[in-house]
């Protein structure tokens, strides 16, 4: 038995789909800048389809046999796919360090949370420093006798 002409058009239409909606598209390839670090894009990736058609009326080949096949019967169709890529962010990865460095900021609470990590290394940073301060200063008593 033949295929139905809507089982064409939504195998082409799916198969289109795929071509464009790859793992690429979510994660994206890697990026090296000068200093070292290592970018990742991050996309969010929504897509649709629809496919839809029907028989109209009857052909004068089916109207005069009873053998007419339903290939005989004028079919009309369409399909249709949509897709949206929307930038979520990028993995950023320099030395020990991996973040999520996102495209837009929703709130002012995303952005303290993101800084989280950072502080707390500039934090020991300073506190190494105030170490290293205090031992160059510790002083030795001159007696004199």
């Amino acid at each position: 038995m033949d295929k139905h002409p809507i089982e064409s058009l939504m195998t082409t239409t799916m198969e289109s789909l795929r071509d464009m909606v790859d793992v690429n598209t979510v994660i994206g390839e890697a990026i090296t800048t000068a200093e070292g670090a290592t970018l990742i894009p991050i996309s969010r990736v929504s897509f649709g389809f629809v496919a839809g058609g029907g028989e109209y009326g009857e052909s004068q080949a089916r109207q005069k046999s009873a053998d007419a096949t339903d290939s005989d019967i004028p079919f009309a169709g369409g399909a249709g796919a949509g897709v949206t890529v929307s930038p979520l962010g990028f993995l950023v990865s320099s030395g020990e360090q991996v973040r999520l460095v996102p495209a837009q900021y929703c709130q002012s609470v995303d952005r303290l949370i993101e800084l989280i990590p950072q502080a707390m290394a500039e934090l020991r940073r300073a506190k190494k420093e105030s170490q290293a301060r205090e031992e160059k200063s510790i002083t030795v008593p001159i007696t004199e006798g």
